[in-house]
C-alpha cells in the first residue's frame, strides 16, 4: 500500500478529483496556499496499490501554463520610482510524493 500526496494547482483539482473516482480510487482533497505566487492549490491523498495507474491520471489532469505576475519591488530610497515588468512564469502541473503505508485499516 501506498499514500500518494500531490499538489496541484486549484483549476485542476476538481478535474483529477473526478477522474480518480470514475476510476474508483478514494481521494482526499484538502485546499491549501502555495508558498511562491500565495494562490490556491490543493492537496490530494490517495491510498492505492495502482501507483501507475494514479500516476497516469495525474498527468493527464494537471497542466502546466504561463501566468504573468509582478515581481515584488526591491528596497527604494525615498523618492525613487520602481515601475515593476510583469514576468512570465510556470504555473500548474503537479508536485507528487509516493510514500510507503505501513499500515492501513479501514472502519
Amino acid at each position: 500500500m501506498k499514500m500518494i500526496v500531490t499538489i496541484v494547482h486549484r483549476d485542476d483539482a476538481r478535474d483529477l478529483l473526478n477522474s480518480l473516482m470514475e476510476r474508483d480510487f478514494r481521494a482526499t482533497m484538502v485546499g491549501t496556499t502555495g508558498g511562491f505566487l500565495r494562490e490556491g492549490n490543493a492537496t490530494i491523498f490517495i491510498g492505492t496499490d495502482r501507483v501507475a495507474e494514479a500516476l497516469h491520471i495525474i498527468d493527464q489532469n494537471c497542466h502546466t501554463r504561463a501566468q504573468l505576475v509582478n515581481p515584488l519591488p526591491s528596497v527604494m530610497e525615498p523618492g525613487e520610482l520602481y515601475m515593476p515588468h510583469p514576468i512570465e512564469v510556470q504555473v500548474g502541473g503537479a508536485i507528487i510524493f509516493v510514500l510507503n503505508v505501513e499500515r492501513f485499516e479501514r472502519f
